[in-house]
């Protein structure tokens, strides 16, 4: 063997050493951020804070939402459902779907099967859910788009995470001035078994998905930058003028 060649064996432990490298950097900065969120940085406010430019990340956590104004339309539920509810009545003459709940794996083929066997089909459907799958978000937003069925959220109505992609689905879109809507960081892979250079592939085809729906829809891609710098355990609060700066809303206030 010449001097100075490398044999198959010396490529193959050096992918592994750098699989490792990488690994042990995302486990590193994980291990950061949860000594951080124990005890050294300041904890973000709860989300019913009010906002203002600038200060706009508040905690993010699916078990302690707020319940909205007392004069709702509406009455909030104490505890979100673990994967969406359908709940079909009429409001002003037109039909309307209320779709409360975090968006469980399989929601978006359950809610295709239910607007295909619905009776009638509604004109509206409202939101009210904390997120969840990004990838059954893309497919209900996609499916509504494809029924022509306009979206909204009414006063204390959330839409978090992955809902913002039901919402964006909606051919008009209102938002209540006293409903939130917010984005942050997703994981878009369950596995965490796989090399680190895999992880970061998903994650980057995952947000190139979200971008091109986003596009698809209409929607101005850039409020990803949001979502991209605010962390899982976070929430970025989108104003109203950024909501119509983005295009995420056709109206201001659900009718």
């Amino acid at each position: 063997m010449r001097l100075g060649a490398v044999t198959p064996g010396a490529v193959i432990k050096g992918i592994l050493g750098l699989q490792l490298g990488m690994a042990g950097l995302l486990f590193g900065a994980d291990l950061l951020n949860g000594w951080q969120g124990l005890s050294f940085a300041p904890a973000a406010p709860r989300i019913e804070t009010p906002v203002r430019p600038g200060d706009q990340t508040r905690r993010y956590r699916p078990g302690d939402m707020p319940t909205g104004p007392a004069n709702r339309p509406f009455p909030a539920p104490t505890d979100m459902p673990e994967r969406l509810m359908f709940e079909s009545l009429e409001r002003n003459g037109v039909a309307v779907l209320r779709a409360t709940g975090a968006i469980a794996p399989g929601d978006g083929a359950r809610f295709a099967k239910w607007l295909d066997e619905a009776g009638t089909q509604p004109g509206l459907v409202l939101l009210n859910s904390p997120g969840g799958s990004v990838g059954d978000a893309l497919e209900i937003g996609r499916t509504l788009r494809a029924a022509g069925i306009d979206t909204g959220l009414t006063a204390g109505d959330i839409c978090l995470s992955a809902c913002p992609y039901v919402l964006a689905g909606g051919v008009n879109r209102t938002v209540d001035a006293e409903a939130y809507v917010g984005v942050h960081q997703h994981y878009f892979d369950e596995n965490m078994v796989q090399p680190a250079f895999m992880a970061v592939e998903d994650i980057q085809r995952g947000q190139g998905r979200v971008m091109a729906f986003l596009a698809e829809m209409g929607i101005d891609p850039l409020v990803m930058q949001h979502a991209l710098v605010t962390p899982p355990d976070e929430i970025y609060i989108l104003l109203p003028e950024e909501l119509t700066l983005y295009r995420i809303v056709t109206g201001t206030k659900e009718g």
